[in-house]
């Protein structure tokens, strides 16, 4: 599968910069493909929370449900697709530098293809992604700088 890896620094402590990115709320703000995202769960966050997460792909747009996979704070994140024709799986890293006031943050994405995903996958997902990723990290670095999450 064809992984999908982008990195950013971002001036903010890990601590912060994972706590808005685990923000299923926040989406919108920082992915542009995101129309709306809400958790289908309550209490804390963790392995096995739901997400429903509304998006742009290509023309169309899709509800999914991702599921956290890995929730390590404020360290790494993993979540999946549980739904739908196009199914991501994402994992995200924080690394702190300069003793922890800064943090480096790198997110990997694929996709599994179902149904007509799989088509949607290789001629729309991974090309709009490969433009959307890069422009999403500077967006949650953006957020994270300036209005401090």
């Amino acid at each position: 599968m064809a992984i999908i890896r982008e990195s950013i620094d971002v001036d903010c402590r890990p601590e912060e910069v994972y706590q808005y990115v685990m923000d299923a709320s926040r989406m919108p703000e920082w992915q542009l493909s995101a129309v709306s995202a809400e958790r289908l769960d309550e209490g804390p966050v963790g392995v096995g929370t739901k997400v429903r997460v509304t998006r742009h792909v290509g023309r169309r747009v899709m509800p999914m449900t991702m599921e956290v996979t890995e929730y390590d704070p404020p360290r790494s994140w993993g979540m999946r697709g549980v739904d739908g024709p196009v199914r991501a799986h994402v994992h995200g890293e924080v690394e702190p530098y300069d003793q922890g006031r800064r943090s480096h943050v790198t997110i990997d994405m694929h996709f599994e293809g179902h149904g007509m995903g799989k088509v949607m996958v290789p001629l729309v997902v991974r090309p709009q992604v490969r433009k959307e990723l890069p422009r999403n990290e500077q967006l949650l670095k953006d957020r994270l700088e300036h209005t401090g999450g």
